[in-house]
């Protein structure tokens, strides 16, 4: 792996991370009865809130549709 790929990793680990927090926040900001509206109560935000990014992380990449049609497979690659 080269250092760029290492840096790359880790930038993105980083920002993944702070959203993670930003959302735990969020959600602790919020009274009781607001979260008892959406239906969690507060004990359940830390678990909530790794779920949740964890299924995001662990999550299949969306097919971009670069492999459905050959004919534009250049559009992939840059090429005119």
């Amino acid at each position: 792996m080269s250092l760029i790929n290492i840096f790359m990793a880790a930038r993105s680990a980083i920002a993944r991370w702070r959203q993670q927090q930003r959302a735990y926040a969020e959600l602790m900001a919020l009274d009781d009865r607001s979260l008892a509206d959406i239906g969690i109560h507060r004990s359940q935000i830390p678990a909530i809130v790794e779920e949740s990014y964890e299924a995001a992380r662990n999550a299949p990449l969306p097919d971009r549709g670069f492999g459905a049609e050959p004919d534009r497979a250049w559009l992939a690659a840059g090429h005119r």
